[in-house]
């Protein structure tokens, strides 16, 4: 994603991207090329795993200039979206979610965006873009 693209800032046509979609976009997944031109929201708790993937999967230098393009991205969020978060990852226990996967799933509902992932354990969940 380069910095001279206009991204579409109406949040009815925005998405909140979760870890799984990072790691789409970064893999160059075409399925995910459309997901390209919209602004992105996300946490500070999904920058960790994506950190930490591309560490882990790639070098600290790859992993500082990812951190650094997506950081200006991550929004907070408050103590309805924890408690929220808390009762689905509850709710989900057998479907093994995150509780990053929670809380971003949770956000995205209370800020009127999409949850953008491919991660099957939210496939079927309303308010979720799933792409693979």
């Amino acid at each position: 994603m380069s910095s001279e693209k206009t991204y579409i800032k109406n949040n009815e046509e925005g998405f909140f991207f979760d870890t799984y979609a990072f790691f789409e976009i970064l893999k160059k997944n075409s399925n995910y090329e459309k997901y390209r031109k919209y602004e992105i929201t996300t946490t500070k708790l999904n920058l960790f795993e994506l950190y930490l993937g591309i560490l882990r999967e790639v070098d600290e230098n790859n992993a500082k200039k990812v951190l650094e393009k997506y950081y200006p991205f991550a929004i907070d969020f408050d103590e309805n979206v924890t408690k929220e978060a808390a009762e689905l990852k509850k709710m989900l226990n057998k479907r093994d979610v995150s509780m990053t996967d929670c809380i971003g799933y949770c956000l995205a509902k209370q800020i009127g965006i999409k949850f953008l992932t491919g991660d099957t354990a939210f496939e079927n969940l309303m308010n979720v873009e799933f792409v693979k």
